[in-house]
């Protein structure tokens, strides 16, 4: 064999020249490099897969749709954060300008037009539809209420618990209340109401119609108010239009206070318990500008004057504490036919003592009076509560229309 073809021996081989995978150490060294935690980790998240009694694909289906469900979230609210910044620049670049205003006073800034519904114009508080109808023959005038719209809204829910005040001035003998409608800003009311007046007054006299907030508990807010002057009415035809609710006039009528009282009543016993509870914001009734308040609690049956009880007087207050508790055996046939009339007065040592404000509920009362008896009526064995807005002994009594006495135990109708 040729010299140039012989094999060479493995004695003749240089160590470098042999592959580097024979180097058993070399792996050693790479295992020894790896970080422990990093390893610990691994092992955990592995042993943690392998308990999930689900194949690995599931698993990992569900990782990845949750991690798109927090980026879609993620990305709502940077919408929703740009989206509210562009409506402020927005807003601050709807801002009239007040150096263009024409004119060298500023009135019509601070007292801008009702009509007027750019900027400073006055808040928006709804509509109200109401009908005027008068009988000349009969000299009767009819006010009807029959809806309201896009009223402001008085609760925290965004809502309202609307009604409706009628009265007509300066004469206001009466005053009637619609229904109260729980949480809605668009109440169908279609109630009517009369009014005796005759054709003289009638030239003189203003619609009165406001819209209050229902509270049990606290004060009835006032939303907003028409008045209609009657003298510009053209009487040949039934008046029925919209109009936007305005701000309650300055010259509101005159406020004799609230008294909040409890009704109870059980039927199987036949017994109606009235607590009085407290009064507040009377009227001042002496020169040093208090009162001396006692409230007295009056049943009539058929309109005739049947029971009554009083309080303790409370000496020199307009916001008065009662606490007391007065209980008349009244049957269930004539729960249907009494009123319960709540007055308050001041006492005088001297002279006579003067009534202060006065309110009757019963089946055929109207407005919060109505509600209250209602409550009572639905719930028995439980007392109700809630506050009343008095009113004027005059407007009381030209309402309800009590009589003096009631007849003989041997006349009456049960």
């Amino acid at each position: 064999m040729p010299a140039h073809q012989q094999p060479l021996k493995p004695a003749h081989l240089s160590p470098t020249a042999l592959p580097v995978t024979n180097y058993p150490h070399t792996s050693t060294h790479t295992n020894s490099t790896v970080n422990p935690v990093a390893a610990a980790a691994t092992n955990y998240f592995n042993d943690l897969l392998n308990k999930i009694p689900l194949p690995r694909w599931a698993i990992y289906t569900i990782f990845v749709a949750g991690v798109l469900l927090i980026l879609l979230c993620c990305l709502c609210i940077c919408v929703k954060c740009c989206c509210r910044g562009n409506k402020k620049k927005r807003q601050k670049k709807e801002k009239v300008n007040l150096n263009s205003v024409n004119g060298k006073t500023t009135t019509a800034l601070v007292q801008p037009d009702v009509a007027d519904g750019g900027y400073g114009s006055t808040q928006q508080r709804g509509k109200l539809l109401y009908s005027l109808e008068y009988n000349a023959v009969e000299s009767v005038l009819t006010v009807g209420i029959k809806q309201a719209n896009g009223l402001k809204a008085m609760d925290l829910g965004g809502s309202s618990d609307p009604y409706v005040k009628v009265y007509t001035c300066p004469d206001k003998s009466k005053t009637f209340e619609t229904k109260v409608f729980k949480n809605t800003l668009n109440p169908a009311f279609n109630e009517r109401f009369s009014f005796q007046i005759s054709k003289s007054l009638l030239l003189k006299s203003t619609a009165v119609m406001q819209i209050f907030d229902f509270n049990r508990f606290s004060k009835h807010e006032i939303m907003g108010e028409l008045r209609v002057p009657l003298c510009s009415v053209d009487w040949n035809h039934v008046i029925e239009e919209w109009q936007d609710l305005a701000e309650p006039a300055a010259f509101e009528e005159e406020n004799l206070g609230e008294i909040c009282f409890s009704l109870r009543y059980v039927p199987t016993a036949s017994k109606l318990t009235v607590v009085v509870l407290e009064a507040k914001n009377l009227k001042s009734m002496d020169t040093g500008g208090s009162s001396d308040p006692y409230v007295k609690v009056q049943l009539a049956l058929d309109k005739r004057k049947w029971k009554k009880r009083k309080t303790s007087v409370k000496r020199k207050t307009l916001n008065p504490y009662y606490n007391e508790s007065f209980t008349f055996d009244v049957s269930f046939d004539q729960i249907q036919r009494v009123h319960l009339v709540i007055s308050v007065w001041d006492h005088d040592a001297v002279s006579r003592n003067d009534a202060m404000g006065k309110i009757f509920l019963g089946c055929d009362a109207a407005g919060n009076q109505l509600r209250h008896w209602a409550d009572m009526l639905s719930s028995p064995r439980r007392p109700v509560a809630q506050w009343h807005h008095m009113l004027s002994a005059e407007q009381v009594n030209s309402t309800l229309t009590l009589k003096r006495k009631i007849p003989l135990q041997s006349k009456l109708p049960f």
